[in-house]
């Protein structure tokens, strides 16, 4: 058996990748690095039900249709009545029925958390590629079409904050122990 080309390039390949693990390693189990806080910050994007972690950044329903159409809509419909992915609109009162249709107007209690939702996780094909700005103007249009906004809405940090979800009352704090309830998401 000879050690041909590729053999060799996986094998310096190997050295390399162990080598630099190695210098890199941390802890008792000698994995990873300590992140530096540019890398912290990479990864801290978070929002949360008060608005918490909000960018700046603006966005109004007419550019969140024209974005809708572009990156969304070929899975949600072009008003989000659903295709090959969720169904974003409707479905109020029907929570309570043998069929619930879960949407963003039925059931989602934050406002900024469906902000964040978009921003972590759409559009399926290239999750994080859209700017804070557009964020802001496909939430407008999604909170737009399930009647939360009205057309003339134009959305931010700050009123973005302020939406009332129709569902926000309907969630119930977490019973297990060892899970203390964030003060400010608890309405009954």
């Amino acid at each position: 058996m000879s050690f041909n080309r590729t053999q060799a390039a996986f094998a310096i390949a190997v050295f390399l990748l162990v080598g630099q693990a190695e210098a890199q390693t941390v802890g008792r189990y000698k994995l990873g690095h300590v992140a530096d806080p540019g890398e912290i910050a990479a990864w801290d994007i978070d929002v949360r039900g008060d608005g918490t972690g909000l960018p700046a950044g603006s966005g109004n329903i007419e550019q969140g249709k024209a974005i809708f159409a572009e990156s969304c809509a070929a899975c949600h419909g072009d008003k989000g009545q659903g295709a090959i992915g969720d169904i974003l609109v409707g479905g109020k009162g029907t929570l309570n029925t043998a069929k619930p249709i879960k949407t963003i107007g039925s059931f989602w209690p934050y406002a900024p958390t469906l902000y964040d939702y978009v921003s972590r996780a759409m559009p399926f094909n290239a999750p994080q590629s859209l700017t804070p700005s557009q964020v802001y103007a496909v939430t407008a249009y999604l909170l737009f079409l399930n009647g939360i906004l009205p057309e003339s809405a134009k959305l931010d940090a700050s009123s973005l904050s302020r939406i009332e979800m129709p569902n926000r009352g309907g969630f119930t704090s977490d019973p297990r122990p060892d899970v203390p309830p964030p003060a400010a998401s608890i309405q009954r």
